[in-house]
C-alpha cells in the first residue's frame, strides 16, 4: 500500500490559505493553529505554513510547449476525480496557469494535466493518466 506523503509549505494567509485549500479544492481540514493548518488531499497530509512575507519562486522550465512552474506539487489521480477536479476548479474562477489538456498526446507518458496558483502562489499541478503504467515509462 502506497503511504500518504506529507508536504509543507508557506502560505501569506492562512484564512485564504483555509479558503482556497478547504473550499474550492475540497480538502477536508485536520489540525490547526494560529501559524498553521493541515489538510487532507486526496488522502495525502499538506500543511500550510504561516509565512506573511513568502513570496512565490519566478522559474519554469518548457514541457511538451509549456512552461511549466518550478517548483509545484500536486497528485496524480483517478481520470474521474481530474475532471471532476478541473471543473470545481474553472467553476470557482479560478486561473489555469496551464489550462486542462493532455501532455505527451500519443506517446510514452501521456497524461492528462493542469496548473494553478493559490492565493500565496504556490503552484500546483494535477495530473491524471489512462493507464497508471505510463507514471514512470520511459
Amino acid at each position: 500500500m502506497l503511504r500518504p506523503f506529507h508536504f509543507a509549505f508557506p502560505v501569506h494567509d492562512l484564512a485564504a490559505a483555509r479558503a482556497f485549500y478547504g473550499g474550492t479544492l475540497g480538502c477536508p481540514e485536520g489540525r490547526s493553529s494560529d501559524q498553521w493548518i493541515d489538510f487532507d488531499l486526496f488522502g495525502h497530509q499538506i500543511v500550510a505554513h504561516l509565512s506573511p512575507a513568502a513570496k512565490p519562486f519566478a522559474h519554469s522550465n518548457p514541457v511538451d510547449g509549456h512552461d511549466v512552474p518550478v517548483p509545484h506539487f500536486g497528485v496524480v489521480l483517478t481520470m474521474a476525480d481530474w475532471e471532476a477536479l478541473a471543473e470545481r476548479v474553472g467553476a470557482a474562477g479560478i486561473s489555469f496557469g496551464i489550462e486542462p489538456h493532455v501532455r505527451f498526446a500519443g506517446q510514452v507518458g501521456q497524461q492528462a494535466t493542469m496548473f494553478f496558483h493559490d492565493p500565496s502562489g504556490n503552484a500546483l499541478e494535477f495530473k491524471a493518466f489512462g493507464d497508471d503504467s505510463q507514471l514512470f515509462a520511459k
